[in-house]
């Protein structure tokens, strides 16, 4: 009988809540503090954290460029001529209704033979028209913009209200989010700007949220952003905490005061010297161990958070033992009835 009532104790004890991991491999506060500040680098040190590397970003993408004419675009051509209002009105019908689309690289106008206007800025193709038209027609005089552009605009998806945007060889990243009515608490850390295929490394949180004019490189046709939804990245908070949750991190990082705060604190049953944050893959994860005193003495951005991590507050020795006592004392009140009812009968057991 005394077999049994340890097996049956080494069972229930078994069930209890997990104590804090306190293997050799535990990191300290120390170590937590020095990846806090690779944290506040921004994104890209972050997702070097994570095992994903990127080149910096070339300043070489915050230049302006010069805006050239491509095949597809559609021209807006306006005519100016004292007496010739037969050619001036011919041409208005045309980009009233369709425009001059540039085919093989060139226009068709009224009395002048296709003309070669692809790879060329506006006003120097504007300049060649003009000159085409006065070796015919003098004292003429032309204007040209852009009606349409097919190729010429950046693709938005994702948490925006407007899906395309023209560029124009000057327009930002900063400005494409403004025209796009991207909302403030958007994740920045999880949208990313994509051209020819690849990832740019911007790091949009620091474009937006800091101001950071490094990270506003110049737009170019076909480039592709996308906003993501703030619970596109997350952390967990588990174990002693007034709430269980999962919390957003639209930034990327967050403190570790913060998100205790989310969870609603710790109450008395935590064991505050065992908050404990696992990071990274969790079949080989990082493990660090701080107390409360390194909540309170430390400022908030030497203890940051990422996507990914899980908080972890093991209980006080004694919510464990009174857990433990919840749980067994059933076992043995079945157990002392299951003796008194064997005397009952004439079975005496020796324990």
């Amino acid at each position: 009988m005394i077999k049994l009532l340890l097996l049956c104790l080494s069972v229930l004890l078994s069930s209890c809540s997990n104590p804090p991991y306190c293997g050799k491999d535990v990191l300290g506060a120390d170590e937590f503090v020095m990846d806090s500040y690779k944290i506040r680098e921004g994104k890209f040190s972050i997702l070097e954290m994570q095992g994903k590397c990127y080149d910096p970003l070339s300043c070489e993408l915050l230049d302006d460029y010069q805006d050239l004419i491509h095949e597809g675009d559609v021209l807006n051509i306006v005519l100016y001529h004292p007496t010739r209002s037969d050619l001036v009105t011919s041409i208005d019908q045309v980009n009233e209704k369709i425009g001059f689309t540039v085919s093989d690289g060139k226009i068709s106008l009224p009395d002048l033979e296709p003309i070669e206007v692809a790879n060329l800025d506006v006003e120097t193709a504007r300049a060649k028209i003009r000159e085409k038209y006065h070796t015919q027609i003098k004292d003429i005089d032309i204007f040209l913009s852009y009606k349409d552009r097919r190729e010429r605009k950046v693709e938005l998806l994702g948490l925006v209200e407007t899906s395309t945007i023209p560029v124009d060889g000057k327009k930002r990243l900063f400005e494409i989010l403004s025209l796009a009515k991207v909302p403030p608490g958007a994740n920045f850390f999880k949208s990313y700007v994509v051209r020819d295929n690849c990832l740019l490394p911007v790091d949009l949180y620091k474009l937006v949220k800091e101001g950071d004019m490094n990270q506003n490189i110049v737009m170019r046709g076909g480039d592709k952003v996308y906003i993501a939804e703030p619970s596109a990245s997350t952390l967990m908070v588990l174990g002693e905490v007034g709430l269980e949750r999962v919390i957003d991190v639209p930034n990327g990082f967050m403190s570790l005061r913060q998100a205790i705060g989310e969870a609603k604190g710790i109450p008395f049953t935590g064991n505050k010297s065992y908050i404990q944050i696992i990071r990274g893959n969790i079949l080989c994860p990082k493990i660090y161990t701080l107390n409360w005193c390194h909540m309170m003495r430390l400022p908030s951005d030497s203890l940051l958070l990422i996507p990914g991590d899980i908080v972890y507050v093991a209980a006080t020795p004694i919510a464990e033992w009174n857990r433990f006592v919840n749980q067994v004392l059933p076992t043995l009140i079945g157990l002392d009835l299951v003796l008194k009812g064997l005397k009952g009968v004439g079975v005496n057991v020796d324990l």
